[in-house]
């Protein structure tokens, strides 16, 4: 590998030497490495990616929205008096000037400088980074808001549709194609009197009742870098999902993947649940970055969207369970029940706390 990656860095405008590179990071659909070039006295990082495009299907459209996001942050950063070498991912172009390499293989790359300084966190080590991980998917909703030009590319159709993923639940039901349907019937169950809900974000979207905005739609704590003085959220990455959606889908999925008190597949369900702690310090975080934008309906509609992107997720596991476990990766037998379980178990809970969310929004909004 060090060989192909020497090779794939001299396709990019790079600086210096070539001395290595090494995979980096926790992340499960792309590539990535980190190289260091010598550059006089220096050593200089870059991260380097390989585009998973059997789940990205069109690579350029991705390339596309991310450059015009990433450009776009940088001109408002530095507008700002910010650092937007730290403050945005910056792409590098190729030796052709396009944003991203394809090889031989049909493989593609792309290459971004390694912000120094901060780092990522897959477990939450201090509350306060919770708080300002939120506050940076807040603050890069608000800055997007005005991203100039024509509507970005779904890079993947319908992501957040929860509408359409209870309809496939229900294909996969009828269709039933591993006969696994009659030993969770008290899942399907649950899911098919919450039909209703399913439609709410995405019929008031359609009326106009909400907005449309540039959405990240994968607010995991991950996805932003921590900054190691401040403790400052400093910059938001992983933007291949960057594209048109509600704030709703955003929030509601920083609270089901943050404030959940275990594992999203852990199987004792009593360690299941939703930490009201946790989701202050997001609502804390978000609103203190959005508040100035949002509509008042955004607002109002903040603890239902937790509680939709929820069962959206569990649902999305359990039509996986009956069609025999053919998109998320398992590694046991029953996973994606396991996971599915857990996600209703913390819609279950959320819907016993209404009046609870709904104040903690209250007093930040």
């Amino acid at each position: 590998m060090k060989q192909n990656l020497k090779e794939i860095t001299s396709q990019f405008q790079l600086e210096g030497r070539f001395l290595d590179a090494v995979p980096y990071g926790s992340g499960h659909i792309n590539d990535t490495f980190v190289s260091r070039f010598q550059v006089g006295d220096d050593l200089v990082r870059y991260i380097h990616q390989r585009l998973n495009h059997s789940i990205f299907k069109e690579p350029e459209a991705v390339m596309e929205n991310i450059e015009r996001v990433t450009r776009y942050a940088y001109e408002q950063i530095a507008a700002a008096g910010g650092d937007p070498r730290r403050g945005t991912m910056n792409l590098i172009p190729a030796v052709d000037g396009k944003s991203y390499y394809r090889c031989d293989e049909g493989n593609y790359w792309r290459s971004f400088i390694f912000i120094e300084g901060a780092h990522t966190y897959d477990q939450v080590e201090n509350l306060r980074h919770i708080y300002s991980a939120n506050k940076a998917f807040g603050n890069f909703l608000k800055m997007m808001s005005a991203l100039p030009g024509e509507r970005l590319h779904e890079t993947i159709p319908d992501f957040h549709h929860t509408r359409k993923r209870f309809e496939a639940f229900v294909e996969a039901l009828e269709i039933d194609v591993m006969n696994r349907a009659q030993s969770v019937k008290a899942d399907i169950d649950f899911v098919l009197a919450r039909e209703p809900e399913t439609s709410v974000i995405v019929d008031m979207l359609a009326a106009g009742k909400l907005p449309e905005r540039v959405t990240h739609n994968d607010t995991k704590l991950n996805n932003v870098l921590i900054d190691d003085i401040t403790g400052e959220g400093i910059c938001v990455i992983d933007l291949d999902t960057v594209m048109p959606g509600s704030a709703l889908y955003d929030f509601g999925d920083s609270i089901r993947i943050g404030a959940g008190t275990a594992a999203e597949d852990e199987r004792d369900l009593c360690k299941v649940g939703v930490s009201l702690e946790m989701f202050d310090y997001l609502a804390h975080g978000y609103l203190d970055a959005a508040r100035s934008f949002l509509t008042p309906t955004e607002i109002d509609y903040l603890p239902f969207s937790a509680k939709l992107i929820t069962l959206e997720c569990g649902m999305r596991f359990l039509t996986d369970y009956l069609n025999g476990d053919t998109y998320f990766k398992t590694q046991r037998v029953r996973h994606n029940l396991d996971r599915c379980r857990t996600q209703f178990k913390m819609v279950a809970e959320m819907e016993q706390n209404p009046l609870q969310m709904s104040a903690i929004v209250a007093k930040y909004r």
